[in-house]
């Protein structure tokens, strides 16, 4: 039995936005499907997740058929992944509705005309007519977070939803999930490959390395004082229109699956900062003043970029 994730701790409040952020393959979208009981058949999980208070790994099927249709709903990255590319948006939208809430017919479609329009789609009945492959991809993600909002979730797991459209559908569609995050009290665990998206979204942002949280911060903060070497590198590697030209630096080597993670630092053979002791034992997550940070010199790595910072901000 291969790790995927190990040693994760978050929480959530009702009308927090959360971000999770890290590369491919780090268990940001593993750790959705957890918190949804959507692991693959024979996966083998220890710990708890609590919803409200009730142990989601000890539902019953009844009990858990309730918790993903009325306490939780996920947006995923891929719209039309998601669809049935036979069947109108109408019947997409209140099949769940009628199903599983008991809603009329006629009250149904009501509510999904009145939720497309909340998520910016006007002539919702006649867009309830429409197939998906006759909506863009910015509309279909739309549909996608009204059909999500339509089961007033009390969690909403937001898997990468504007990867696929481009920069102006992108900021439209994450005004509307934050407005809508405001208004209704909804708490929030949005997965973002993006740190910046994240800081302009979510109040917290959690970073995930080799299957575990490395850091977490307020959104904010951490941009401006990254406490984890990965973070920090993290933030190096984006473009800047302010920044100098040239090449972007990258961290070297490649990244990790928690399974091939020995007994140290998980970052140790990528880290500039590495020493013995990182290699020859497990990180613990501690507690710092600005954040939680699994970095034995976390210290040394935050005085040093603010340093440069520093430096930098006295050239100018």
């Amino acid at each position: 039995m291969r790790p995927v994730i190990h040693d994760l701790s978050l929480q959530i409040g009702a009308g927090e936005a959360v971000g999770l952020v890290g590369e491919s393959g780090s268990g940001k979208s593993m750790t959705s499907r957890a918190i949804a009981r959507l692991l693959p058949p024979g996966a083998a999980v220890s710990g708890d997740i609590t919803f409200d208070g009730q142990p989601v790994m000890r539902m019953s099927s009844a009990e858990l058929r309730r918790y993903r249709t009325r306490g939780i709903a996920m947006i995923f990255q891929d719209p039309r992944a998601h669809t049935n590319p036979v069947r109108r948006i109408g019947d997409f939208l209140t099949e769940a509705l009628r199903t599983t809430m008991d809603v009329p017919k006629d009250e149904a479609r009501r509510r999904a005309v009145r939720t497309l329009a909340e998520v910016g789609i006007e002539d919702g009945e006649r867009r309830l007519r429409q197939y998906p492959h006759e909506l863009s991809g910015g509309m279909l993600q739309r549909v996608m977070i009204a059909a999500a909002l339509l089961a007033e979730p009390k969690l909403l797991l937001a898997d990468e939803p504007t990867t696929a459209l481009d920069v102006t559908t992108q900021a439209e569609v994450m005004a509307i999930l934050d407005e809508l995050r405001r208004e209704r009290g909804v708490a929030v665990l949005f997965i973002t490959h993006d740190l910046e998206l994240a800081a302009a979204v979510c109040d917290r942002t959690c970073v995930m390395y080799a299957g575990e949280i490395v850091e977490e911060q307020a959104s904010a903060s951490l941009n401006a004082g990254p406490l984890h070497p990965y973070t920090a590198a993290l933030l190096a590697a984006r473009p800047r229109l302010d920044g100098p030209a040239g090449q972007l630096p990258a961290i070297p080597g490649h990244p990790r699956s928690a399974f091939e993670v020995g007994e140290g630092c998980a970052f140790a053979d990528r880290c500039p900062y590495r020493e013995p002791e990182c290699v020859a034992r497990p990180q613990a997550l501690r507690q710092l003043e600005a954040g939680l940070v699994r970095c034995r010199r976390a210290e040394d790595v935050h005085g040093a970029l603010r340093a440069i910072s520093l430096e930098a901000g006295s050239v100018g």
